[in-house]
């Protein structure tokens, strides 16, 4: 944990950026009634009753420091998703970077071991060395600020019933597009020096 506090009090550096990464998903839903469209002093109502639609998962990458996210919709999360999205965040977002710290937390696709599943070793080679992974402890994940990102887009975008991933696509885009043109740089406030008193049981005992 303090290693990761200790790297969110990094100054900004463009050429050594500290990017958020998590994976959601959001359950698609249709209507079996047409819902009732608002007027003065009644909101929009519709049936309890609806039909399921699948599942998205949902990619999230967040810049704290600049404010920048990107929110990838797809069909699974195996670890080729998760590569496919590494490259394209290494030959796309970053290609100015010299070398990406990426937290995540530490679930078994999050790794180079993915990388070199999806792609040629020489290309998986040439990705990681891109990369310096730093992983959210066990029972951790609120250190990780895009699960922060995660909660504002679920407020702002998917607290409704969508009917399908096109649909999904469409409104996370829009999200995703209004934050990027008004960002918002996110203050991280909890230090090493916090942790120790706060989550001082957490800490091994030692005895004089």
């Amino acid at each position: 944990m303090e290693e990761l506090l200790e790297v969110y009090k990094r100054p900004y550096d463009p050429l050594n950026p500290v990017v958020c990464m998590d994976e959601s998903s959001k359950q698609q839903i249709q209507e079996v009634r047409q819902p009732i469209a608002p007027k003065a002093g009644s909101p929009e109502r519709y049936d309890t009753e609806y039909e399921r639609n699948g599942v998205s998962n949902l990619f999230m990458f967040f810049e704290p420091l600049v404010g920048w996210r990107h929110v990838e919709v797809t069909d699974h999360r195996t670890a080729e998703d998760w590569a496919l999205q590494i490259r394209r965040l290494v030959d796309q977002d970053y290609t100015t970077a010299r070398k990406i710290t990426l937290v995540m937390d530490n679930l078994n696709t999050h790794g180079g071991a993915s990388l070199y599943k999806t792609f040629p070793p020489q290309e998986a080679r040439r990705i990681l060395e891109k990369l310096e992974f730093r992983y959210t402890p066990k029972h951790g994940s609120w250190l990780n600020m895009a699960e922060i990102e995660f909660s504002i887009l679920s407020r702002q975008c998917l607290d409704q019933r969508i009917p399908d991933q096109k649909t999904l696509k469409k409104e996370v885009r829009a999200w995703e597009k209004q934050r990027n043109q008004h960002p918002s740089p996110m203050k991280w406030r909890f230090t090493t020096e916090e942790a120790r008193i706060k989550l001082k049981r957490l800490y091994p005992s030692i005895e004089d």
